[in-house]
This record gives structure tokens, C-alpha cells and sequence, in this order.
């Protein structure tokens, strides 16, 4: 057996500087590598190991905002197609540029004529909103009315969307003056004799129209409602399962659909003024225009009543328009707001302009920059990283309160979220986002068992399961969040 003499104090020393070598290599591996753990459960892996989410392409970014630094991310720098979570730069665009009230239209009274300017505003003549004050203003004056041609620079379709969706629901056109959400309820219903043997079926619409309508028996026995995607030549097809309402966007034709929808309306005969080419009419831009109409330019030069002389009508209060644009995911309302917004800033009514100056002014900051190109998220073309969603909304946070942001998204067990974090109402706040066998996406802020502020961003695409096996999957994920976290 050898014995070894050992001196203290080399000892000493080596324990020392073994200790400082660990303790420098664990900060330097630590500096080197991104958050990657929520305090000291496993959570993330067990995420990513999901059946529903192990084959897909998954970005991930999680931030806290009191400490303000990123808590876990994965992929949280790559593009991913958001679906709806597009609503959220445009829910920062409205809250942006349209104000505490929305602009219904704008006038200008001259002479024996009621000139009026169209804002984009979507919820004329909608029955969810009962207050409908620019339909009473053109009830009740008694002089003729008269469209000034807007400056319309954008199409009735998103860049990329699915042309063969545009008789579904969710998919409404795009116009300078919607009528009726542009959308027209077709409803099937049925009448029995006393006897019971004679079952007769029958289909109306609203609004009223004078469109051509053929009726016919559906050789499937479904309630089906067609059309050419530019025409409103209706074909309906009566089906068996009796009471039954199918919502159907119609051709808008710029303003056409809507002055001929309003015309029926109103009992009143509206004209549209076009304007020159190359001479945008706008109540604020403009110092002077000129109309191609012989008649009414005959009657009335708009040097100096196009600009300044406008009166706007204000239709409602701006949050009545998020809140279901935001809880519910409505389409239309998301893409009017952009170009609401893109018409208030520019007096032109094009959402890729207002997106460009966007990205170029107020977003500037973002740390990747997307490829946004509607206001809806129908488009597989939009191309957002988790963190930039956390950047935008720890923006509108500072910028309009997270209070504010709070009554805009949905919570737990409600619109979107209807059937999710039921238990958690009042601690998650987030927009959803689903584009079939594409996209899920979910971002927003959760508000932990311990107190703190988080936003996040979840992004699952190029999945191969059921949407809500993924969206599933994400709830167990966030829960844990905000339960250990």
C-alpha cells in the first residue's frame, strides 16, 4: 500500500481553480445556447414528442414581459404561415389609424344633391349592429344621392387566396361600400298540408334583390346555393334536411352590388360619379377635382367641396368591430379594416400600400421581417416567425394596454376558444389561427399561477393529424405553462 503526502495548500489551490474552471465553462455553455427551459419541468419536450406535433414544422417563442427576456423558444426566428394570427398586425393597424369612432361615410350637401364618399366601413346594414346611423341619414334627406367614384386600388380577392372557396361563408369580397356584410342569407324552409303527405319546399333570401334565381331540385338532396365567381346569377338547389340557412358573399362588382342593393332598400335612385383618371377625389388630400359626368359636372364644380367641405358620419365605436374580428376570426372584418385604415391614411383604399408603410414605419423594429399580404390570413403566402408576434404584441401592449387588448381577445371558453381552457378563463388571452392541413397557430399572453406576464407564440405547420389533435396538444402545453411557470 503506497502512501501519498498530500500539502494543504496546493490542495486548496487546485480545488479552487478546478471550481473556477466549471463555474466560467458553465456560463460560457449557458451564453451559448437560447432559453430553452421552463423552470424545472420538462415541459417543451414532451410538447414537441406529442404524436399530434412530432412530425410537423413547429416555432415556438415564449417571453416574459416583466423580466423582459425570452423564457423558451425553438425555431422562434423561422417563417411559418400563420393563418388568422394576421389579424393581430392588423387588429395593431385599426387600434392605429381609425380613431375612437369608425367612419361610416362622408358627405357634402350642395345645392339640390347629397354627394357621398365611401369609407370601406363593413358594418353598414349588418343586424348584429342595431345602430345604423349613416341608414338613417340617407332615409331621411329628401335630396338625390350621389356616389363620388373612390379610389379603389386593391381587388374583391386577397393576393393568394383560394379562389374556390369565394361561395363560402368566410370569404365575403372586399369593396369600397359593403352592403349586408356582403353576404346574402339564403333560407330553405318547408311547408306541410293538414294531411302530412305533401311536403312543399321552398327558398327566400335576404336582403331582397332582383338578381336572376333558378330553382331546382339538388340531385343529392342538399341545400346547395351557386353562382359564376363574377356574376350574381343564382342557382339554388333544394334539399331534404328541411330548415336550413346558407350565408353566400355575392359578386360585389366594385360598388355595383351595393347601389343596386341600396337603390331596393331605399326606394331611391343613386347615382355614381366616376372620377377622372389620374385625379384621385379625396376630402383632405385633394384641393381640386373634376367629374366625368357631363350632368352633374355641369351642375356642380368640386373645386374646393371635395377637400374640407366633407362631413363624416360615424357608423360605431371601433372595439364593437375587433372584438368579433379578434373573438370570432371574421374575415371580412379584417380585411376592411386594412383598408379603412389604408383610406384614412392615404384617401386610398389599398391594403398593401398601408401594409408597406407599415413595415416601413411602425414595425420597423420587428426582428424578421414578414411577408404579410392580407388582413384576414387567408393567404398561404404570409410568412411570420413566432417572435415577431411577440414583438408586435408586447408593442400594442405598451402602446394600448394590455387592459384594452384583454376585452379583444378571446379567453378560455369563448369564440374561437370556445372549447378550450375552459379551467383558464381570465389566464390566456390569444387569437387563433387554422388553415386546413397547413396551418395552427396560437398567439396572445398568459397570465401564470405565479403572476407573471407572458407572450407567446406557438406556430405548427404542415401537419398531417386532425387541427384539433394540434390544437389540443398546444392547450396541454400553454397549461402547464401557466400552472408551473
Amino acid at each position: 500500500m503506497r502512501m501519498v503526502k498530500i500539502n494543504p495548500g496546493k490542495f486548496e489551490l487546485f480545488f479552487r481553480k478546478a471550481a473556477l474552471f466549471f463555474v466560467t465553462a458553465a456560463v460560457f455553455f449557458a451564453s451559448c445556447t437560447s432559453p430553452r427551459h421552463l423552470g424545472r419541468t420538462a415541459i417543451p419536450g414532451r410538447f414537441l414528442d406529442d404524436p399530434a406535433i412530432s412530425d410537423t414544422h413547429v416555432g415556438i417563442a415564449v417571453y416574459d414581459a416583466g423580466a423582459g427576456e425570452y423564457v423558451y423558444t425553438h425555431n422562434s426566428e423561422k417563417f411559418f404561415v400563420p393563418a388568422s394570427n394576421v389579424k393581430i398586425p392588423t387588429l395593431y393597424a385599426g387600434l392605429k389609424y381609425l380613431g375612437d369612432s369608425i367612419p361610416g361615410i362622408r358627405y357634402a350637401e350642395y345645392n339640390d344633391t347629397v354627394f357621398l364618399y365611401a369609407t370601406g366601413d363593413p358594418v353598414f346594414m349588418l343586424e348584429d349592429f342595431a345602430a345604423q346611423p349613416v341608414f338613417e341619414f340617407l332615409h331621411d334627406t329628401d335630396k338625390p344621392l350621389a356616389f363620388v367614384e373612390p379610389v379603389w386600388r386593391t381587388g374583391a380577392l386577397g393576393y393568394g387566396w383560394p379562389w374556390n372557396f369565394y361561395l363560402n361563408y368566410y370569404m365575403p369580397e372586399r369593396s369600397p361600400f359593403p352592403v349586408y356584410g356582403n353576404v346574402v342569407i339564403w333560407a330553405q324552409r318547408d311547408i306541410e298540408d293538414y294531411s302530412g303527405d305533401i311536403r312543399i319546399t321552398y327558398a327566400s333570401s335576404y336582403p331582397a334583390h332582383n338578381w336572376p334565381v333558378i330553382v331546382k331540385d339538388s340531385p343529392e338532396g342538399k341545400f346547395e346555393v351557386r353562382r359564376p365567381l363574377t356574376v350574381n346569377d343564382y342557382e339554388v338547389f333544394l334539399g331534404l334536411e328541411g330548415e336550413r340557412d346558407l350565408f353566400v358573399p355575392f359578386a360585389t362588382g366594385g360598388m355595383k352590388a351595393a347601389l343596386e342593393l341600396l337603390t331596393d332598400t331605399l326606394h331611391k335612385d343613386i347615382a355614381l360619379v366616376p372620377t377622372r383618371p389620374g385625379l384621385p377625389v379625396w376630402p383632405g388630400t385633394c384641393t381640386k377635382a373634376f367629374l366625368a359626368s357631363d350632368t352633374i359636372a355641369d351642375r356642380i364644380p368640386l373645386t374646393g367641396i371635395i377637400s374640407g367641405q366633407f362631413e363624416t358620419i360615424y357608423s360605431a365605436a371601433p372595439d364593437s368591430l375587433f372584438r368579433p374580428m379578434m373573438v370570432h376570426s371574421d374575415n371580412f372584418f379584417a380585411e376592411q379594416v386594412l383598408i379603412m385604415a389604408s383610406n384614412e391614411l392615404f384617401g386610398v383604399m389599398d391594403e398593401m400600400l398601408l401594409i408597406e408603410h407599415l413595415l416601413e414605419n411602425e414595425f420597423e423594429g420587428m426582428p424578421d421581417t414578414p411577408r404579410w399580404v392580407d388582413g384576414s390570413g387567408l393567404s398561404r403566402y404570409n410568412l411570420f416567425s413566432p417572435r415577431s408576434f411577440v414583438w408586435m404584441l408586447e408593442k400594442m401592449k405598451d402602446e394600448f394596454g394590455i387592459e384594452r387588448l384583454m376585452q379583444l381577445f378571446p379567453t378560455g371558453g369563448e369564440g374561437t376558444l370556445n372549447n378550450l381552457y375552459l379551467d383558464e378563463k381570465g389566464a390566456i388571452y390569444a387569437k387563433t389561427g387554422t388553415l386546413g392541413g397547413n396551418a395552427v397557430a396560437l398567439s396572445g399572453f398568459l397570465l401564470t399561477q405565479r403572476g407573471r406576464t407572458l407572450i407567446f407564440s406557438v406556430l405548427v405547420n404542415n401537419h398531417n393529424k386532425d387541427a384539433g389533435e394540434v390544437r389540443k396538444a398546444t392547450e396541454s402545453f400553454l397549461k402547464d405553462i401557466i400552472y408551473r411557470f
